[in-house]
Parts: C-alpha cells; sequence; structure tokens
C-alpha cells in the first residue's frame, strides 16, 4: 500500500494529499484523453529532428532576428524555388505588405485582390494605404479568373487609372493559371504579387509555386505544411527588390556605427530560432506533402460515391502540395448544408472549416468595387475544409470519413 502513495517523482503522499493527487491525475489523464480524442484540421507536424535544430539554434545564442539559421533558411527556400533570392520575414502578411511598398503601392492606388482568400490578402493593401479591388474565382481552379482580372485591367485603363499592383493567390496548395495572369499584367504594365501563403511545394507548368512575377511570399503559419510557429518568405527573382525588402524589414537602418534612419521601416525581420525550425521542416517538405496527398486520395476514393459531395477542381497545368482537402456540399442531394455537416462533425469532435468567406462579403470591405462574384460565393456556401495534417492517421480520418457518410442522405 505504500507503493501506491506515492507520486510519480517518487514522492511520500499520504491522507488528504494522496486523494488530492490521484484526483488531480485523474482529471488530467480525462483532459489529455479528450484532447487527444479531437482531429484537428492542420495542427503543426513536428518531429524530434526539428526539437534538435531548436536546441542547435538555442544552444549558439542566436536567440535575436538574423542569425546563420535565418541566413541558411533564406538560401534553402531560394534553392527550393529556384529564384535569385529570398528574406525571411515574420509573416506572410509582413512579407506582402513590404512587396507591396516595393511595387511603390502607396495611399490612394488600387490593388486587385481575389475575393476568394483569407483577408491577410487585402489586410495589406490597406496597410499602403491602398484600397483593394475585388476580382472573381474561375470554376476550375478556384483562383483569381485571368479573364476577369484582363476585363477589369483593360476598364480601368479605359479609365485612366490602372490598379498600382495585382496579387494572386495560390489558394489551398493549387496554383493559379500564371500563363495568363502573367499576360494580363504584362499587357498593361501592372506588377504581379503571388500570394502563395498556402502553396509551398507546389508547381505550375513545372515552375516552383511562388516563383512568378514581382515577388512571390510564403506563410510559415502554425496550419501550414511548413510551420515556423510563425513566420513568412518573402522571394523574388530581383535580388535587388530582396535586398531592399531586408532592409526595410530591419527598421531601414542605414549602414552606419550609429542608428541611422532616413525612412520608415518595420520590426519585421525572422528570429534565428524560426530559421532554425524552418530549416528542418524544409528538409522534411516532400513527405509532409506526399502524406498529405494520401490524405486527399482516400477522401477522394472514399467519398466519390456519396451523391451531393465534390472536390476542390485539380487543374491539369500544375502540382498541388495538398494542403487542404476541401469538399463541396450540394444540400439538396447530400441532405444537409455545408454548415451542418461542419455543426455534425464538430459534434463528433472533428474540426472542419468552411471554404473563405469572399472578401466582398466581409463586413470591413463592404462597398468596395468587385467583378463577378457568384464562384466565390458558391465557393463559400458549399465548401468544406477537411482535417489534412500529414500526421493525420488513417485511424482518425476513417472517423471523419465515417462521419460524413453517416449523415448523408
Amino acid at each position: 500500500m505504500e507503493r501506491e502513495r506515492k507520486s510519480l517523482t517518487g514522492e511520500s503522499l499520504s491522507g488528504s494529499r494522496y486523494f488530492e493527487y490521484r484526483l488531480n491525475t485523474a482529471l488530467k489523464t480525462a483532459l489529455e484523453t479528450h484532447f487527444v480524442a479531437r482531429i484537428l484540421l492542420s495542427p503543426p507536424h513536428v518531429t524530434d529532428l526539428d526539437r534538435q535544430a531548436l536546441l542547435e539554434a538555442f544552444d549558439s545564442n542566436w536567440i535575436a532576428p538574423t542569425g546563420p539559421a535565418v541566413a541558411g533558411f533564406e538560401a534553402d527556400i531560394t534553392a527550393r524555388t529556384g529564384v535569385a533570392d529570398a528574406a525571411a520575414l515574420s509573416s506572410g502578411t509582413a512579407g506582402l505588405h513590404l512587396a507591396l511598398l516595393v511595387a511603390g503601392v502607396a495611399r490612394g492606388d488600387e490593388v486587385i485582390v481575389p475575393t476568394a482568400t483569407f483577408v491577410a490578402t487585402a489586410n495589406a493593401v490597406t496597410y499602403t494605404g491602398a484600397t483593394p479591388r475585388f476580382v472573381d474565382s474561375e470554376s476550375a481552379s478556384w483562383n483569381l479568373d485571368p479573364d476577369l482580372l484582363g476585363e477589369d485591367l483593360a476598364a480601368q485603363a479605359r479609365r485612366g487609372r490602372l490598379p498600382a499592383a495585382v496579387i494572386s493567390v495560390d489558394l489551398y496548395g493549387h496554383c493559379a493559371d500564371y500563363d495568363r495572369i502573367e499576360a494580363a499584367c504584362a499587357e498593361f504594365e501592372v506588377p504581379l504579387i503571388v500570394d502563395a501563403a498556402e502553396a509551398l511545394g507546389a508547381t505550375y507548368r513545372g515552375r516552383p509555386a511562388g516563383s512568378m512575377g514581382f515577388a512571390g511570399v510564403f506563410s510559415f503559419n502554425g496550419n501550414k505544411i511548413l510551420t515556423t510557429s510563425g513566420g513568412g518568405m518573402l522571394v523574388s527573382n530581383d535580388a535587388a527588390i530582396v535586398e531592399r525588402v531586408r532592409f526595410l524589414s530591419t527598421q531601414a537602418r542605414e549602414p552606419e556605427l550609429h542608428y541611422e534612419h532616413r525612412e520608415i521601416g518595420f520590426n519585421y525581420r525572422m528570429s534565428n530560432l524560426l530559421g532554425a525550425l524552418g530549416r528542418s521542416q524544409l528538409d522534411q517538405l516532400d513527405d509532409r506533402i506526399g502524406a498529405r496527398q494520401i490524405v486527399e486520395q482516400r477522401y477522394r476514393d472514399q467519398l466519390a460515391d456519396i451523391a451531393g459531395v465534390g472536390f476542390l477542381p485539380r487543374p491539369d497545368y500544375g502540382t498541388p502540395n495538398h494542403w487542404l482537402t476541401v469538399i463541396t456540399i450540394d444540400a439538396d442531394a447530400y441532405g444537409l448544408s455545408s454548415d451542418e455537416l461542419i455543426a455534425k462533425l464538430d459534434a463528433d469532435d472533428i474540426e472542419a472549416r468552411p471554404a473563405w468567406k469572399p472578401m466582398h462579403q466581409q463586413p470591413v470591405f463592404a462597398g468596395l468595387p468587385c467583378r463577378g462574384g457568384a464562384v466565390a460565393d458558391e465557393i463559400f456556401a458549399t465548401g468544406v475544409c477537411l482535417p489534412s495534417g500529414s500526421a493525420l492517421t488513417e485511424r482518425d480520418q476513417q472517423r471523419v470519413i465515417a462521419t460524413i457518410r453517416s449523415h448523408h442522405g
């Protein structure tokens, strides 16, 4: 009996303290069981390799922004994407903001933004004092519609007020149709910025995501296929653009012994610890893509026969990174709406999300121009993002599939 009255650390316990210890242990076990049981949408996938990389950076005492791991991460991303240079930053949003500034976007300008995107894309435009102009998606990829983009650019040219930039978005890890988008931007001499936040590792006609246009931007947020917990990267085929971004991201400090500043800068640089984690994660990127591809294909194979269930289209011009699997729900055929299915999944301890709510529907951007919008509206009304993490087990995925099948009809 005495052996039972010891804590896990070997501390002897008796009376009320022993009872309290057993109660706390039982509560802790119950809580851990509950949280482990919940299937998350796209949780971070970290390994002992990542832990070791962080510890090595920590032990080196390179903690503050910049450092050898940051420089190494930039070099690794440059090699992976085939661009001239890269700048590691505190977030993908910071990368978009700096890309717009370096492209010359200023207060009073307009910037074309896909309406089907996460709000950060449009928010970055407002940071410069410019205003977003929204353009609808094409149904073939859910990305920026090149035809509508061309129409909008032509219309703005006729009124003598072209946008200062165009931002495209590689939605859910699928590249937009860049041959057509780049041609439209080139015709009107408008710089193209690529928001590839969700698409690291994807390709367009053999070209790596993010390597198109004036500059590309990646996000390494906690839910992305590669995570540094927070962080982002700007890449460009013009090394001078990246050098300017590095300068602005470090408070625009001039190369003087003292602190000299001749223009406004930003505290947007990535820390060395996050750079170390990024390098380790990048080494495992192909494994992460492969794991998510298996997850997506299993959904496609086992949900294809259910009436009312469709999938995000797969354009034949590139390869996705399979960041998130997104299905569509025809409520009449399936028997539930997309929101009702999400609620059923949540009741079974499964996290699912609607597709991105279009920017033209967001209250913060009410009244701003949008060319088209029906495709993005339909995606939002019917789209459901399913658990897609690279560490998702087949057993847990079968729970998701079983819930979707059980509520059909």
